[in-house]
């Protein structure tokens, strides 16, 4: 038997690594001309981390990752702490892993893992438009005109995925009104004064600004989010700093400190679909973004993606195709769209409240007790 997965990202090759190791034989189908991931820096929980081990490449992302000791919440225009979140420790103890990391930091251990697996083949340049399907399996159509025939179909394509606008057809994602400015810092740029081993967050009214350490602690990775109404898709676009800086105001001293050291922004509109239960036509499902996009709030898209990974590949029965995909879908659907609800719900009363909304916020943490914090995560991380 041979899988076929569309999408050479996390999702994708955690995908094929997956089934490899339980004997199936897969054919990644790439677009691009070599496999590297968009973006710079993560978070990942310890639920990402949990499915990395079961795929054996644990160690080899720990490896590369920033281990931070807190995630505080400042607010965006005074600058005083909010909350704290330990993520060393007791939180260890209870959950494992949270750290930091390149998006190819994550990526390259499933890379080379898979490289190094005879049942996995792995081809780029190979963009897929459409499938077909009958008695004798499934067969991409890619965009060159080529055929590539499989026993099964896994649409691990991303946000604007090929296979979903087939087997769903719900249209383009839905724009959420935010836009994202990303730009990353040599660290030997950033004052002592701010340097810390935490992932902070500025929490401003409509704003929000993130920063940490990544790549070894050579580079600080920054994003900055504006709640802008933004209303037409934008991927990567070069942004000039003036333009960025104008959405952060009132920003306090040392976010606007930070934010100043970027010489070179591109800009995300943020996207993401409703949830629906629907991923599946026969011989072909959908995982990951391609599935179930999220907004960034929960910093769930990897996990989410690797948890898929793991649970398509712990249940696929080659005699039972069909039934293995709606079994997945059937244990996935639900859990992931709480994360989609979740990640909604902090965008709007945690990262860009104002005025009597952020006095809310604020009440709230200061209420909770670093247990209640860690009850209150048990659902995601547990």
């Amino acid at each position: 038997m041979t899988v076929l997965v569309v999408g050479g990202g996390i999702g994708g090759l955690a995908t094929a690594l997956g089934l490899a190791r339980a004997g199936q034989r897969v054919t990644v189908l790439e677009a691009a001309p070599l496999f590297e991931e968009i973006g710079a820096g993560i978070q990942v929980g310890p639920n990402g981390f949990r499915m990395l081990d079961s795929l054996g490449v644990g160690a080899a992302v720990r490896g590369r990752a920033v281990h931070v000791d807190e995630l505080r919440l400042r607010c965006g225009v005074s600058g005083r702490q909010i909350a704290g979140l330990p993520v060393n420790e007791g939180f260890q103890e209870r959950f494992g892993t949270y750290a930091v990391v390149h998006r190819n930091d994550v990526l390259t251990p499933l890379l080379d893992a898979c490289q190094n697996d005879e049942r996995i083949d792995l081809r780029v340049s190979s963009g897929v438009e459409a499938y077909t399907q009958d008695a004798d399996g499934v067969t991409a159509v890619l965009r060159s005109g080529d055929l590539v025939h499989g026993d099964a179909l896994i649409g691990a394509d991303g946000l604007r995925s090929a296979v979903r606008r087939q087997l769903v057809g719900d249209g383009d994602p839905q724009v959420s009104g935010h836009t994202t400015f990303r730009a990353v810092i040599p660290a030997q740029d950033v004052p002592l004064s701010l340097k810390e081993n935490v992932v902070t967050l500025w929490a401003g009214p409509r704003y929000h600004v993130v920063w940490y350490v990544i790549a070894g602690g050579r580079y600080v990775n920054l994003v900055a989010t504006a709640d802008n109404d933004a209303t037409d898709p934008m991927t990567g676009k070069p942004v000039e700093h003036a333009e960025v800086m104008k959405h952060f105001t009132p920003l306090c001293d040392d976010a606007a400190r930070i934010m100043e050291l970027a010489d070179e922004w591109r800009a995300w509109v943020l996207c993401d679909r409703a949830p629906i239960t629907d991923w599946q036509d026969s011989r072909v499902v959908l995982l990951g973004d391609a599935a179930h996009p999220v907004l960034q709030y929960a910093a769930q898209g990897a996990c989410q993606a690797l948890e898929d990974a793991v649970c398509l590949s712990s249940v696929f029965d080659p005699r039972d195709v069909g039934g293995s995909f709606a079994r997945y879908v059937s244990l996935r659907s639900e859990r992931t769209a709480r994360v989609h609800h979740a990640s909604r719900w902090m965008g709007r009363e945690i990262y860009h409240p104002a005025g009597e909304a952020a006095e809310v916020r604020d009440a709230m943490f200061a209420s909770w007790a670093v247990a209640d914090l860690h009850d209150r995560l048990e659902w995601l991380y547990g």
